[in-house]
């Protein structure tokens, strides 16, 4: 067990703070560990790879846990993988891909440890039809508050179950994990891409033809206007099989399960904000304009799911003053309200390069889980931009108004009282927390911002 004061900060690399960050593993900290973690009254949070966007992996003045990877062990015949919650998503694909499976719900970054993929209750291009994260779990092994280590399921204790998927790791820490597995034919995915003019085509297309594809996701161009306005384009896949590649006479047939994944160049330290609304207008039409019409290809892993992962260090970026990634979703039925929004955040004249579209499918029964019924866009805009911080509570007041909700894993800048107006279950949550810990042991940043604690 390693531990040194260091400074923190979230993906978005605001609002950073210092805590005492510990390296250890689940054996030392099963081992009696934690009760040398419990003597900072600042309290406990485990962390990941720091990929949440905002302050959910940070504890000003208290204590950060960092597991090592721990085992991964694969049952073939069962389909299912039990892990460490300190691996990475990056090392597990590395593991199953080669055996002919994959993880049944992808984030846009491999880089996050399976600890955060469940305290997140992350969710990916395939909402619509498999849900979250949280839904393709058989068992989560926990430390406790009490020092306890707790191997748990839906069953066992639901309430603790629900509570810890999607909680932010405001129950415990966990340790492994048992997911259930995709079988896959090949590391490549067939995809059909299209150029879409506007909004209103890009949500009639998505209605209409989502239910076609296991993977639906859109980029829209949040700078354009006018007749454009919401031009996107739109990729939607599944998993390529080896008939498929026959068929295409595809190279891959020598070695379909073949998984290298590249990283192409990494952003230096120190550059100024590189995303200007003209230089991000720039981007955006070569982007569009790149696209084609109608077509079809074949991708790898790395580019249908985690394109972005090919740039080292992507978040630098935006500069010194980092960035906010602002998630939201909002019901179906208040697609006006969607229209609204991208108009407004059109008219603001903030560069969001990285705009994405997805519908979701039902939730999956986490308590503080995300994921509902209803359209998410996910925007990134340069923080520090003046007036920013109105603009986004303008549209906090929109989401809510419609009975939408905001991401955990990406809010940075959101109030008690905008997440207690879109997770009705709080008070559940709450009272599931003090039951499993009543002095509080588990705590984070966000978690004192928006009186989780």
């Amino acid at each position: 067990m390693r531990s040194q004061l260091t400074e923190l900060s979230g993906w978005g690399r605001t609002s950073p703070t210092v805590a005492t960050l510990v390296d250890t593993s689940t054996q030392e900290l099963t081992a009696g560990g934690l009760a040398f973690l419990t003597s900072n009254r600042r309290g406990v949070i485990a962390r990941g790879l720091g990929r949440a966007y905002g302050d959910p992996a940070q504890n000003a003045g208290g204590n950060v846990v960092r597991l090592a990877p721990g085992p991964i062990l694969l049952d073939d015949e069962a389909g299912v993988v039990t892990v460490g919650a300190g691996v990475s998503l990056d090392e597990l694909l590395r593991h199953l891909v080669p055996r002919g499976w994959f993880i049944p719900v992808s984030p846009g970054t491999r880089f996050v440890t399976i600890g955060g993929a469940v305290a997140s209750d992350v969710h990916g291009k395939n909402h619509h039809v498999d849900g979250s994260f949280g839904s393709h779990l058989d068992q989560l092994t926990m430390l406790l508050a009490d020092g306890r280590s707790r191997a748990i399921t839906a069953a066992s204790d639901p309430d603790l179950w629900w509570a810890t998927i999607g909680g932010m790791g405001l129950t415990g820490i966990i340790t492994d994990v048992t997911i259930r597995l995709l079988p896959i034919e090949s590391s490549l995915c067939v995809v059909d891409t299209e150029r879409v003019p506007n909004l209103e085509a890009l949500l009639e297309r998505m209605e209409s033809g989502d239910h076609r594809y296991r993977y639906s996701v859109a980029w829209i161009d949040l700078v354009a206007s006018g007749s454009g306005l919401g031009r996107s384009v739109l990729t939607r896949g599944d998993h390529a099989t080896v008939d498929q590649l026959a068929a295409d006479g595809h190279k891959a047939l020598r070695d379909p399960l073949a998984f290298g994944p590249p990283e192409l160049a990494a952003i230096p330290p120190g550059i100024p904000n590189a995303l200007s609304r003209p230089a991000v207008r720039a981007f955006n039409e070569l982007w569009y304009r790149k696209a084609p019409k109608e077509h079809r290809s074949f991708e790898s892993i790395t580019g249908f799911f985690h394109p972005l992962d090919m740039i080292g260090e992507w978040n630098r970026l935006y500069g010194s003053k980092g960035f906010l990634q602002y998630q939201f979703v909002v019901p179906f039925e208040a697609v006006d309200t969607l229209r609204e929004i991208v108009k407004r955040v059109v008219a603001s004249g903030y560069a969001s390069f990285l705009a994405i579209l997805k519908r979701f499918g039902p939730e999956s029964g986490g308590l503080l889980s995300f994921p509902t019924p209803g359209w998410t866009l996910t925007l990134d805009l340069p923080a520090g931009a003046a007036g920013l911080g109105a603009l986004l509570a303008d549209l906090d007041a929109m989401v809510l108004e419609v009975g939408g909700r905001h991401y955990l894993a990406k809010d940075a800048t959101t109030t008690p009282e905008v997440i207690r107006a879109g997770y009705p279950r709080l008070d559940e949550w709450l009272a599931i927390r003090k039951r499993v810990d009543p002095d509080g042991l588990w705590a984070s940043d966000q978690a004192r911002r928006l009186a989780l604690v």
